[in-house]
């Protein structure tokens, strides 16, 4: 039997569903806990294509006030400025917000190489934070985050706005309420084909006049000016298939599925990692794999995940989602809903579902919502559904597999201690690096 849940019954089953699966606050409620003369004064640093999107789920709050924008790029800058409504200071250097003394939290939008350190510094400065993800690009720095937030008493509300949409809440609830039998395999994926040219090959050459390219670097090696490193503009950031900035599709959407894997799951991290891939068929500059397939062993199940950029054949219909198997059913998820098919068994002679077939369609603005639960956490003090710790470990998930990647190694990770028990010398120099002088991590 198929059960379609309508859009009244599926709000009803949210608010449980968001108790259940131990969220601060569900996104229903949190969006009346401040009223519109409770300002919160916000300072946005990074107002590219993300910072902007930002920016429109932030300002559909009343109580929101865009009072300064940074950016090291003028115009992104300029869009920045055009967005917070004209009225805005605007900074190149991110360090003049934290300076103001005004300024409630702060909205880190960067390329990942800056996300840890301009987070680490807003809590040093008293700001609250909201960071897109992954939170990091390598193990160590999500450490200091972790530790620098609960220091300093700071909410730290991670992008992973997946865990907002009401359809995924529930989908973790039927997870965890066991409706799917035992789960023991998850698979997790994203296709696309962008053969043959992928995001090109430009060479190097002098930075634009109006980009502080240094200032963009920061932490990062100092390397020469390239147009698919900088990777910012009118299109789809190809910053984030360089190592010093990011780690490729794995932590570009891998962080957004892996997160509600393990949130469905209820752990915290693998035990075992094996990753498999390279660059096959684009003949681009990217220093990330097009192709990868990593395996990730947990006590009792296994998750695959995968990614190719030069075939976009569907898994199921879908060029993207989860898919969580259990012994009664399967659950499929994506940004657009959840389906769960039944297995079958025989009832004497009789072929019968052993759980019944299910259907739910997105039913709420999951950006809007997740900026709600950030809202009401500054008043609350309590932490919020995507909280830093949560952040942090499932951007681990993701830097695991492309350590294991890199090194060619099966990784054995101890997850409670955060180290790796079994890996080269190699494997584990990739958990950390060192920054450019004069950037340094401090909690």
């Amino acid at each position: 039997m198929s059960e379609e849940i309508n859009r009244r019954d599926f709000m009803k089953r949210a608010t449980v569903t968001a108790v259940g699966a131990g969220l601060s606050l569900s996104a229903l409620s949190a969006r009346n806990v401040l009223g519109a003369n409770e300002k919160v004064r916000v300072g946005v640093i990074g107002s590219g294509q993300m910072g902007i999107a930002n920016m429109e789920a932030f300002l559909k709050h009343p109580q929101v006030e865009i009072v300064a924008v940074c950016d090291v790029y003028q115009p992104n800058l300029n869009k920045g400025l055009k967005a917070a409504g004209g009225k805005a200071q605007t900074y190149k250097d991110f360090r003049r917000i934290l300076d103001r003394q005004d300024i409630d939290a702060v909205l880190v939008a960067t390329p990942d190489h800056w996300h840890a350190l301009m987070s680490i510094m807003a809590c040093q400065a008293g700001k609250d934070v909201y960071v897109e993800k992954p939170v990091s690009t390598f193990v160590e720095e999500g450490k200091y985050m972790v530790k620098t937030a609960r220091k300093y008493n700071r909410v730290v509300q991670v992008g992973m706005l997946v865990r907002s949409w009401i359809h995924t809440q529930e989908a973790v609830k039927l997870v965890r309420d066991g409706f799917l039998g035992q789960v023991h395999f998850v698979r997790a994926w994203t296709y696309g084909n962008e053969h043959p040219e992928g995001i090109g090959n430009p060479p190097d050459s002098a930075p634009p006049a109006d980009l502080d390219w240094d200032l963009w670097l920061g932490p990062a090696p100092k390397v020469p000016y390239n147009w698919n490193r900088f990777g910012v503009g009118d299109r789809w950031s190809t910053f984030r298939y360089f190592w010093d900035y990011a780690g490729g599709e794995m932590t570009d959407i891998g962080v957004h599925r892996l997160d509600i894997v393990q949130w469905a799951m209820n752990v915290e991290g693998p035990t075992n990692i094996v990753a498999l891939g390279g660059k096959y068929c684009l003949k681009d500059n990217r220093e990330t794999p097009e192709t990868l397939q990593v395996t990730y062993e947990y006590p009792g199940w296994v998750c695959v995940f995968e990614t190719r950029r030069a075939n976009a054949h569907e898994l199921s219909g879908k060029g993207s989602g989860i898919t969580f198997h259990g012994t009664e059913a399967t659950l499929f998820l994506d940004y657009a809903g959840l389906r769960v098919y039944p297995e079958k068994r025989m009832l004497g002679k009789k072929e019968v579902d052993r759980a019944p077939a299910m259907q739910m369609d997105m039913a709420n603005d999951a950006h809007v919502d997740h900026v709600a639960n950030f809202l009401a956490c500054i008043k609350s003090r309590q932490r919020p559904i995507a909280d830093i710790e949560i952040g942090h470990r499932s951007s681990t998930t993701c830097h695991l597999a492309n350590i294991a990647y890199r090194s060619q190694e099966r990784l054995v990770w101890d997850v409670a201690s955060e180290q790796l028990r079994e890996g080269s010398a190699e494997a584990k120099k990739l958990l950390n690096r060192e920054y450019r002088a004069p950037w340094k991590l401090s909690v």
